[in-house]
């Protein structure tokens, strides 16, 4: 076995003493720092590289830090004006994962970079921490890559933000035929839970 190798077990086993110290002392870290910043290395080089990831020039890792938890509808106090069944405010649940916002967030950021892939690092309480690997599409050593240089047609700008990463394409239920990612979940939950007195039953 090779030294990825030995990091990957090692990753899988978090709650042993080293991995939940290491979580620990490197989720303070994380906290210290911006919201958004560049990462000198891959903090899971095994990972990375499982995802595409080179110790090359035209690569780059960016670390960010998404808030858990739901998201509430931007209304103004409070007030949705509409049907009743549509006032909720507080327990929404965004359609696309935490990793998806993440990604979506640092490419905002990096305009010039393509999103190529992004892993979870870390997560606390309040925050859930991921690296976002990109790819600058007009450097040499990309553009001249035969197995690279994919992302430098002009059909992969902004790719995160059409579901065309792994974490998008996840999200959008496909493969799962045509009636499963038509049936809003809202009231598919209402349908199963409503207590139904009809005359014959």
């Amino acid at each position: 076995m090779g030294a990825y190798k030995y990091i990957e077990e090692l990753q899988k086993k978090k709650q042993s003493d080293v991995l939940r110290f290491l979580l620990r002392v490197r989720c303070w870290e994380y906290r210290q720092l911006n919201v958004i910043h560049r990462a000198s290395r891959p903090s899971r080089p095994d990972k990375a590289r499982r995802l595409g990831y080179k110790a090359k020039q035209g690569y780059v890792i960016y670390r960010v830090r998404v808030r858990r938890g739901n998201r509430k509808k931007p209304v103004k106090k409070g007030a949705t004006f509409g049907k009743p069944v549509r006032q909720g405010v507080n327990h929404l649940k965004f359609q696309r994962s935490l990793r998806s916002t993440a990604e979506e967030r640092v490419a905002r950021r990096c305009g010039n970079l393509r999103v190529l892939n992004s892993y979870w690092i870390n997560q606390d309480g309040v925050y859930k921490y991921y690296e976002v690997i990109l790819v600058d599409p007009s450097h040499k050593a990309v553009r001249r890559d035969p197995r690279m240089n994919w992302i430098c047609d002009p059909v992969h700008k902004r790719r995160e933000s059409r579901g065309l990463t792994a974490a998008g394409k996840k999200n959008r239920g496909l493969g799962k035929g045509h009636r499963h990612n038509h049936q809003p979940k809202n009231a598919v939950w209402r349908r199963n839970n409503t207590l139904s007195l009809r005359r014959y039953r």
